[in-house]
């Protein structure tokens, strides 16, 4: 008989992976330890910014972009928005992988009948299709967007706000309203995949400024057609992963990344993404929606802010 390993067994091998990945980079990345006593609050940034991005599949840049911009003037760090989103794609490269792992562990342990008559289950096929549509037309826009640029940064992130905002309140409408009470969709149709080829053009783009774009586009997106949770966030999680793994690459060729902080925080990344899973099936659907539009919300009206000051 074929010996088979059980995917939780994968699951946690994926993670100790990513942990002796952690060890390597530890080992051969430049840093000093002298300035590590001043960044005493980054492990705990990484929690919290793994819990959100994991629970909603937004990515931790909604979390971390705000943090490191409102920190620029920290000693021996000089911050400018270009390591800013190095640094959020390093941290991002842990954490959204654990998540990315541990959200496909539950696609394929989804109970076959789901409890709630309302609720779907998530075809392994439509997830891939749009894990690997996206990536495939994102990813490179990503890449290539740093060398063949020229538009005003600034000018982009209003336009990419101003849109997360609107996205933030059609999801809390279409969340109490039309999709309060009916049935999850349990398939893709051709218009979700035009839709989501549309979205991976400008959202590889975005993601290569911000290092938040594309896996959130597509969660929201997903959310706002109401499928299941697990579609949504665990399909964003994992195209967020990939994206942050090859930015990452990109980056430290470039030696763009204060590594520094990505080591202290990408431990708390990874423990948070470990904990994002539960987090968001105790709080069900609906709240997850609420609750991730209103931090969109919040975020993006706070970023605005800081650039137009």
């Amino acid at each position: 008989m074929t010996a088979r390993i059980h995917l939780s067994q994968a699951l946690w091998l994926g993670i100790a992976l990513l942990i002796a990945a952690y060890a390597v980079t530890f080992a051969m990345v430049p840093k000093d330890l002298s300035l590590w006593p001043q960044l005493w609050f980054t492990p705990g940034i990484g929690i919290a910014g793994a819990i959100i991005a994991n629970a909603s599949g937004t990515g931790g840049g909604v979390v971390f972009i705000p943090v490191f911009n409102a920190l620029r003037e920290m000693d021996g760090f000089a911050l400018d928005p270009l390591r800013i989103t190095a640094i959020s794609m390093g941290i991002q490269a842990f954490g959204m992988s654990v998540g990315a792992l541990r959200w496909t562990d539950r696609l394929l342990h989804q109970p076959a009948i789901p409890e709630n008559p309302n609720e779907a289950s998530v075809p392994v096929r439509d997830y891939a299709a749009v894990c690997l549509l996206v990536v495939a037309i994102s990813l490179p826009v990503q890449l290539i967007t740093p060398a063949a640029s020229q538009i005003d940064g600034r000018t982009v992130l209003y336009a990419y706000k101003a849109f997360s905002i609107a996205l933030g309140i059609a999801l809390i409408i279409a969340t109490w309203t039309v999709n309060r009470n009916a049935p999850e969709r349990a398939a893709l149709t051709k218009l979700d995949f035009a839709v989501l080829v549309g979205l991976s053009i400008p959202g590889g783009f975005i993601t290569a400024l911000f290092s938040v774009g594309i896996g959130e586009l597509v969660a929201f997106y997903l959310f706002l057609r109401h499928f299941p949770m697990v579609m949504a966030v665990g399909t964003g999680c994992v195209i967020s992963s990939i994206c942050m793994i090859a930015g990452t690459f990109l980056n430290q060729s470039a030696g763009i990344i204060a590594w520094d902080i990505v080591l202290l925080a990408a431990p708390g990344a990874m423990f948070g993404a470990v904990l994002a899973r539960p987090i968001a099936l105790w709080l069900g659907p609906r709240k997850l929606k609420t609750l991730g539009a209103i931090w969109i919300i919040g975020s993006s009206l706070y970023l605005l802010g800081l650039n137009t000051a």
